[in-house]
């Protein structure tokens, strides 16, 4: 029984608690909307029209209230039923379906269901198991024949719900109603003929001569599939006919003095045309490859208007989600024809077909005639994907890889597998590009070229090393794999590799030697003479926390020490003489923050001269003098010397 009325999604609800309720209730609920109503009930009583599919009707007339039962005394015995229902959609399917999948119909869903798996749904009836068929989990009913609305406009089957484990029945089985909806495939038929009609001479403008009705086996109640219009094609401008729809087609007399004496006999013919019938036919099919581009067209489509200028003028739109998801149309304004395009990818293996409603519809109306109904029609375009074999395809876009310097040869640095999008599956074969770059190694540039580091399973798409590499000689390499299919190795297609090399401890660290360490003469014990810095090649994770120690194997320094193994060079005695000592070696052990630790000794050359200024920044005064005189100080030796001769 149908409560509040009939909306889109019916439901069918528990019995009425309250027991008052009888037939005589239907007066006063509207009628249900004439789609709704036919889509679940049959017959045209005041109790099918108002409870939807409830057909079992009390010979006396009067119906005991629902939840009752009437005992042999006439008494009513009340029963207390557990709330269950049917809910459904309305059922509606579209005839002449020439997708290549079963077309969706609606679903069956009982308030028992809870989506556990444990309700079992049957259908029985006309078509059933045939034509239609359900899915037993969900519900959902569909339609695995293209039906004809003309042989047959609905059909009446019955719904049940059992229990999957007991087999008990959840649900009464409960009728309903699939309707099978038009589409424009009938052309308006006259009767028998020719025929052959007599009217008086001197008959008045617009005198009646003979009424030919037209018939369309289409669905009057549906669009305007069946609506007819009625034209004259030869007999102007003698006689007329009425355009106007309906049982009309009365041909009338056009002109004034007809004389029979100087013509007899007229030939008229008669064109009845339904309002929908603009598009040439009701069914296009279309071919497009799986490798046509996005944004460009793939089709054509056109509406015939035998009218002029902008009153010819179309609009097409696509007006099921299916292919306007996926195509587009415009139109164009010189041919007036509807340029289909893509609007996403195809791919024939997981969409083989598309199915479109396009519409088409006057840009221009003339209010005059809008009796004549809407100036549209609609038609259906079935697009069928073709096949295209493809070269295979990476599972990434690219990949990135790494693995450690130092490896062996031989060390998996990683996979890339790619796979041909094709039906048929076929093997793919993988090989290295040579567009590979790499970079010279130790042995220098001549020899580095051609060498390969990396190398591919052809069949796996393992990537291994061939050689040991070195980060600090080159920390990431480039690579281009191929791929093939073993049945046409002329579909190709490439993706890029980048393999990071990983660090590992292999480079003990050192004392930059760069800057030269001065000591000034006048230095005092505990002064900083200067930080020096370390330097590692190895990566930060493996250097840059560094330590300084003085050797513990040679004896202490005398002159100079480090600060709290420290990086700062601390004079241990007072003052310096150049003249007595220029240079001084200090060796310097630095180890790095590693794992394994690694430490390196450097040899720093201190060199003694007099100071001025303040601060770190010191210069020998001698060595500015000499170099702004532009002398060595083996020239001042020199010089020296020849004076004391001379003297």
């Amino acid at each position: 029984e149908i409560q509040n009325g009939l909306h889109d999604e019916l439901n069918f609800l528990p019995p009425n608690p309250h027991p008052t309720a009888t037939r005589d209730h239907c007066q006063h609920h509207p009628e249900p909307r004439p789609e709704a109503a036919a889509a679940v009930a049959s017959g045209s009583d005041r109790a099918s029209r108002c409870y939807g599919a409830s057909h079992h009707h009390s010979p006396t007339g009067k119906v005991p209230s629902r939840n009752q039962t009437r005992l042999a005394n006439g008494q009513t015995e009340v029963h207390h039923r557990p709330k269950r229902g049917w809910i459904w959609n309305q059922f509606f399917v579209l005839e002449e379906h020439i997708g290549p999948d079963a077309q969706y119909v609606g679903k069956l869903h009982s308030n028992s269901d809870k989506g556990d798996g444990s309700v079992r749904y049957i259908l029985s009836g006309e078509g059933a198991g045939t034509i239609f068929i359900i899915d037993e989990v969900t519900g959902d009913i569909k339609a695995a024949k293209s039906l004809d609305r003309e042989r047959k406009s609905h059909y009446v089957l019955h719904a049940q719900a059992l229990d999957r484990y007991t087999e008990e029945a959840l649900e009464p089985k409960s009728e309903f109603i699939i309707k099978v909806q038009d589409i424009n495939d009938n052309a308006p038929k006259f009767p028998e003929g020719p025929f052959a009609v007599s009217v008086p001479e001197m008959s008045e403008v617009g005198t009646s001569v003979i009424q030919i009705t037209a018939t369309d086996a289409d669905d009057p109640t549906y669009g305007n599939s069946a609506r007819i219009v009625y034209s004259i094609l030869q007999g102007q401008p003698y006689f007329s006919v009425d355009p106007k729809t309906g049982d009309d087609g009365i041909i009338r007399t056009a002109l004034t003095d007809m004389d029979r004496e100087a013509r007899e006999h007229y030939a008229v013919v008669i064109q009845a045309k339904d309002m929908a019938g603009q598009f040439p036919q009701k069914n296009y099919q279309l071919y497009v490859a799986e490798s046509a581009q996005v944004g460009k067209p793939v089709g054509k489509i056109k509406a015939n208007d035998e009218d002029l200028g902008a009153n010819a003028e179309i609009k097409y739109t696509i007006i099921n989600s299916e292919g306007a998801n996926t195509f587009s149309i415009s139109t164009d304004r010189e041919t007036r024809e509807g340029v289909i395009s893509l609007k996403k990818p195809l791919n024939y293996e997981r969409k083989k077909a598309y199915t479109l409603h396009i519409e088409g519809t006057n840009t221009h109306t003339d209010p005059r005639f809008t009796y004549l109904g809407s100036f549209k029609d609609s038609a259906t375009l079935k697009i069928t994907v073709g096949d295209v074999d493809e070269p295979p395809v990476f599972s990434m876009e690219y990949y990135i890889m790494d693995v450690y310097e130092n490896a062996p040869a031989g060390t998996e640095v990683g996979v890339v597998t790619a796979r041909d999008p094709d039906s048929r599956n076929s093997p793919v074969r993988y090989f290295m590009s040579n567009k590979e770059e790499e970079a010279a190694g130790e042995e220098g540039e001549e020899e580095a070229v051609g060498v390969r580091y990396f190398t591919i399973d052809g069949d796996s798409g393992v990537i291994r090393t061939t050689r040991p590499l070195d980060r600090e000689a080159q920390p990431w390499h480039n690579i281009t794999v191929m791929a093939s299919e073993v049945d046409n190795p002329s579909l190709l297609s490439e993706v890029a590799v980048t393999a990071q090399v990983l660090d590992v401890n292999d480079n003990a660290p050192e004392v930059a030697t760069d800057q030269e360490v001065i000591v000034c003469e006048s230095s005092r014990p505990g002064q900083v003479i200067q930080t020096i810095a370390a330097v590692d090649k190895d990566d930060f994770a493996n250097g840059q926390r560094f330590s300084f120690a003085l050797p513990s194997q040679l004896p202490a320094n005398p002159n100079f020490t480090l600060k709290d193994n420290e990086a700062s060079i601390v004079a241990r005695r007072r003052r310096f003489n150049q003249l007595t000592q220029e240079l001084y070696r200090l060796a310097v052990v630095v180890w790095d923050g590693g794992e394994p630790t690694l430490s390196g000794t450097s040899t720093l050359t201190l060199r003694v001269c007099p100071c001025y200024g303040h601060g770190r920044a010191r210069t020998c005064q001698g060595e500015a003098f000499l170099t702004s005189a532009g002398l060595s100080t083996g020239a001042l030796v020199a010089i020296l010397l020849c004076v004391v001769i001379l003297l």
